[in-house]
């Protein structure tokens, strides 16, 4: 068959598979389980790459198709599906649209000048990246969990959508700014993994509770 599917790619093939659930859920307004299959598919992009590392007699075929492969995989998981999240919640305006289009597009050239340059470091260097050039997409998978465990906190449901766009568009001008950012250590990711899976365990079973307390 065409591709590889050995163990350093099935993580990523998972994460692919959970950012498409992510995008039925949110067509069929089902937001809270989208919101879940976000933060898998960012999960999975967390250790992915290690995993990958972990065999060392990877030939060059491999280690090119893994950089393409997981590129493509968080496009899908961290661009389209934010997209129709953001668009289920309530960024349906013209503005609104022009803003997400602006974030898919700002992670595909993000992801595209990714593939060129980790490309070019690895057949450099077989040291492990140190430092992001901007901000990963895959943080969307942090950012916007986050964001909507808080709205309830917030006075009313349009300060959300208001909100929701200077989200969407802060974030996806960082994908492009060129800055370093530090990459997280092993214990510093597992903190990261605990709050953003109790983040979602509160969206899934406390949200609405939470907002009609807050708002009552």
């Amino acid at each position: 068959m065409i591709g590889f599917y050995d163990y350093t790619v099935v993580l990523t093939y998972i994460g692919f598979c959970s950012g498409v659930t992510g995008i039925f859920c949110a067509s069929m307004n089902y937001v809270r389980w989208s919101v879940f299959f976000l933060a898998l598919s960012g999960f999975c992009d967390m250790f992915d790459g290690k995993i990958a590392r972990t065999k060392k007699n990877r030939s060059d075929e491999e280690k090119s198709f893994g950089i393409q492969i997981d590129s493509l995989s968080d496009m899908v998981c961290f661009g389209i599906l934010p997209v129709t999240i953001c668009f289920k919640l309530g960024m349906k305006y013209i503005y609104s649209m022009v803003i997400l289009a602006l974030y898919a597009l700002a992670g595909l050239i993000r992801l595209a000048y990714y593939n060129v340059m980790e490309a070019k470091r690895q057949a450099e260097t077989e040291e492990n990246r140190e430092y992001y050039q901007g901000l990963p997409i895959t943080s969307m998978a942090i950012v916007l969990p986050i964001v909507f465990v808080f709205s309830p906190l917030l006075p009313d449901y349009q300060t959300f959508v208001v909100l929701l766009h200077m989200v969407v568009a802060g974030v996806g001008t960082l994908f492009i700014v060129n800055f370093k950012m530090r990459k997280l250590s092993a214990k510093e990711m597992i903190l990261l993994v605990f709050l953003v899976a109790a983040a979602v365990s509160v969206i899934i079973f406390l949200w609405h509770s939470w907002w009609k307390l807050l708002h009552s």
